[in-house]
């Protein structure tokens, strides 16, 4: 019996141990939490209601505002041709030549017509010189009764004659100037030259081919200049004004500001849509280019944010938002208009709330920000 208590009693005073040293390996494996990682030099701001302005997206193609289509004016064939389509021009510079030798021809032969007038001139001028000295010989001898006056008429007659002969001979040259004028610059029309000063931005001419009057070679458009020709409802009619000032999204280029300067009032009975030509400043824009403006309709009250504020990953959009202890927490939210640098906040977003305004690429989840 003894022998059997004293078991149990060791047995008692091992499980005891054990259950108390089991728990002192539990308290002493337990790690302290980790402070939050910290983050400086991040921007904050908090999030107000503001007043936004809704917007109708009018789309259309962008379009030089001076651009020229070179033409052929007489037919030949291109003998040269000087640029390629990028290239940019100067006004005045050569950039392609036909070889009209029927229009060289021409040129040639009012030239030398030209001549042949100056000599007939100066063949009058001789004949009238003359004249005028025999009339005034003449003129004398009927004072001093050494002539009839039949020989003195004659005299006269000869004198006026002359005149006439030289006014004759002057204006045949002044045509003979005129038709090489014509025939010169008809002859000039062999050398192509840009009208403006832009780019080069198509080319159908080719050495060697045979063009006529009024064949298209060449288009230059003038850079710097451009015009957004957008179509817009019939129901904005009446609702935009010439001079008003929007903004203007192109493809490539990002958003920047435009003016509208014409309104087509006639309506497409296809599309009930009317034209607007919006006018555009700046560099590195291309005919031809997709774009849209935003046409003011109307304002509302919602939430916006900053565009540095905003982070997207594939299809989710997400910012990160500072609690009271600024620590920073990634936020899901929905977006919606993009107007300048400002992007609308549909859902996930409260006024009063904190936000990384700036620097997001530097906060980490659970960060505090100092």
């Amino acid at each position: 019996m003894r022998k059997s208590t004293a078991i149990l009693t060791c047995l008692l005073v091992a499980g005891i141990f054990a259950a108390t040293t089991g728990c002192g390996k539990k308290e002493h494996g337990e790690q302290p939490k980790a402070a939050p990682q910290v983050i400086k030099g991040v921007k904050t701001q908090q999030v107000v209601e503001a007043t936004l302005t809704d917007q109708l997206e009018a789309t259309g193609t962008l379009k030089a505002k001076n651009s020229a289509v070179v033409a052929a004016r007489i037919p030949g064939a291109i003998s040269s041709v000087l640029v390629k389509e990028g290239d940019r021009v100067a006004k005045g510079k050569l950039l392609l030549t036909i070889e009209a030798h029927e229009s060289t021809a021409g040129a040639a032969a009012a030239s030398a017509g030209v001549e042949e007038a100056s000599r007939g001139v100066e063949e009058a001028q001789s004949r009238k010189r003359l004249a005028d000295i025999t009339f005034e010989r003449y003129q004398k001898l009927l004072a001093e009764q050494a002539v009839t006056r039949q020989e003195f008429d004659g005299r006269l007659t000869e004198k006026e004659v002359a005149a006439q002969g030289l006014a004759r001979a002057e204006a045949r040259l002044v045509q003979a100037r005129e038709g090489a004028r014509a025939a010169s610059t008809v002859a000039g029309y062999t050398k192509i030259t840009a009208p403006l000063t832009g780019i080069v931005t198509s080319k159908q001419a080719e050495a060697g081919m045979t063009v006529f009057p009024g064949t298209p070679l060449l288009t230059v458009e003038e850079e710097g200049n451009y015009r957004l020709e957008v179509a817009a409802p019939e129901s904005m009619l009446g609702k935009v004004r010439s001079g008003q000032q929007l903004a203007v999204v192109l493809d490539g280029a990002g958003e920047m500001a435009g003016r509208i300067t014409e309104i087509v009032p006639a309506v497409d009975p296809a599309t009930r849509t009317f034209i607007i030509k919006v006018d555009i400043a700046g560099k590195g824009l291309r005919s031809g280019s997709y774009g849209k403006a935003m046409i003011p309709v109307g304002t509302r009250k919602g939430l916006s944010v900053p565009r540095s504020a905003i982070m997207e990953r594939g299809a989710l959009t997400s910012l990160w938002v500072v609690d009271g202890e600024k620590i920073a927490h990634m936020r899901l939210v929905k977006a919606g208009v993009i107007s300048g640098n400002q992007v609308e906040i549909l859902s996930g977003l409260s006024a009063g709330e904190q936000i990384v305004s700036a620097g997001v690429e530097a906060v980490v989840d659970g960060a505090k920000l100092e």
